[in-house]
């Protein structure tokens, strides 16, 4: 079903029931509450994505943290994952400020939209495959609406694999072996960049595999091409 708005989309993503699973988790999560938010009310539906409406880069994660995105109602926003990837955007000039709380902080994106293969915190942030695929629409419509969006980047295997599937089904193909998820990788499906990120989890910012020197090369190189890409369309 097309969608004649970005804002149309959330609407119907913030109002979905298609997982018993995820949502029954997610108001559960708000009801007990961590100790450290026990006097917020919790989110708790479904969370759509954000940023920059002519985005150039889609920044594509797995699904809300239960006590981030879940909590806030707002794309990494209100967790350690959050913190990590806002303040690698905010060195590279993609966000306008390093630090979020919460929607109404005065954070804003420019030229980078932020969304998620899931968009209900999974248990042991582990979404079922058939939950994976009741919201592949949702990023099919972010796709079709996102009409200026020329590189993906992934935030883990799963969203990469989730992008290896969409992007073919709509005719964006690549050209020999098959993409392998890997940090740092880059692939070219059809008119898209596809590239790769270790997530911004805790369990791998604090063991080292993802630090932010590695994080902020990533987006270094997304912005130097973005650039290049500019010059020559310019020439």
């Amino acid at each position: 079903m097309p969608f004649e708005s970005i804002e149309a989309l959330n609407q119907v993503i913030i109002n979905c029931e298609r997982c018993p699973r995820l949502r029954e988790y997610c108001n559960q999560i708000g009801l007990v509450k961590r100790k450290a938010y026990r006097d917020q009310v919790y989110w708790t539906k479904p969370v759509p994505g954000f940023g920059d409406p002519q985005a150039r880069i889609l920044i594509v994660g797995l699904a809300p943290g239960a006590h981030g995105s879940n909590r806030t109602g707002r794309m990494f926003t209100g967790d350690r994952s959050g913190d990590f990837l806002y303040a690698a955007l905010y060195r590279a000039g993609l966000c306008s400020q390093p630090e979020t709380i919460a929607p109404g902080d005065g954070l804003t994106l420019n030229g980078v939209y932020i969304t998620a293969v899931c968009r209900c915190a999974p248990p042991g942030n582990k979404p079922q495959p058939d939950e994976q695929e009741n919201c592949r629409p949702y990023l099919e419509a972010e796709l079709d609406l996102l009409v200026n969006v020329e590189t993906i980047l992934c935030l883990g295997k799963i969203a990469f694999d989730q992008m290896l599937r969409l992007l073919p089904a709509r005719g964006q193909l690549w050209n020999g072996p098959r993409p392998a998820f890997g940090h740092g990788v880059e692939y070219h499906l059809g008119k898209y960049k596809l590239a790769a990120s270790y997530h911004p989890s805790q369990q791998n910012t604090q063991t080292g595999r993802l630090t932010v020197a590695m994080m902020d090369r990533i987006l270094q190189e997304l912005l130097l091409r973005r650039t290049r890409s500019t010059q020559i369309l310019v020439e």
